[in-house]
């Protein structure tokens, strides 16, 4: 099993854009709106705040060569674990199946019919997606550990603050 900083730093080379989606108004389903918010909130550049329509932002993803789709995501996972997949794995793992308009595996699609930009997913297992509830604390800490990898990645640190939390509290899935 790969380690997801690797993964992300390989990942995180040209124009990388992070799009998160989900409803906040249902529990953990806010990951991706969360997660977004932070990532802008620590100087990440093109961080898009989709909600629950990230169809509406397909025409602006070409211009990247990344496109990392922010999203809670039903893999069986525990609370709070995170999962990293490329397009087909979303295809094969999750078709069709969307809690918004449209699936993330067919804007996966659409993201990558120029040939140009690669689309991805880092999700997390949600614990709760219950109305009008705020973010488990199990998800919280997620979305605070992954803005610290991306964060620090994307200004070019491998190594976060011996300090601080680390990724190593995550589950870390690559399928």
């Amino acid at each position: 099993m790969a380690d997801l900083r690797q993964q992300l730093e390989q990942l995180l080379t040209g124009r990388v854009c992070f799009m998160g989606s989900g409803n906040v108004e249902y529990g953990d389903d806010a990951f991706g709106v969360r997660l977004a918010e932070a990532l802008t909130g620590a100087g990440v550049p093109d961080v898009i705040i989709a909600g629950t329509a990230p169809d509406r932002w397909i025409g602006q993803l070409a211009a990247f060569d990344h496109v990392v789709f922010l999203d809670a995501i039903e893999f069986g996972g525990a609370p709070g674990d995170a999962i990293f997949l490329d397009s087909p794995e979303m295809a094969s793992r999750f078709p069709q199946i969307s809690t918004h308009k449209i699936s993330l595996s067919l804007l996966a699609q659409w993201v990558e019919a120029s040939g140009k930009t690669k689309a991805w997913l880092l999700g997390t297992q949600p614990e709760s997606l219950c109305a009008r509830q705020a973010i488990t604390p199990a998800v919280c800490k997620t979305v605070d550990l992954l803005c610290e990898l991306i964060s620090t990645s994307q200004a070019g640190t491998a190594t976060p603050d011996p300090g601080a939390n680390t990724l190593g509290t995550l589950a870390e899935v690559n399928v």
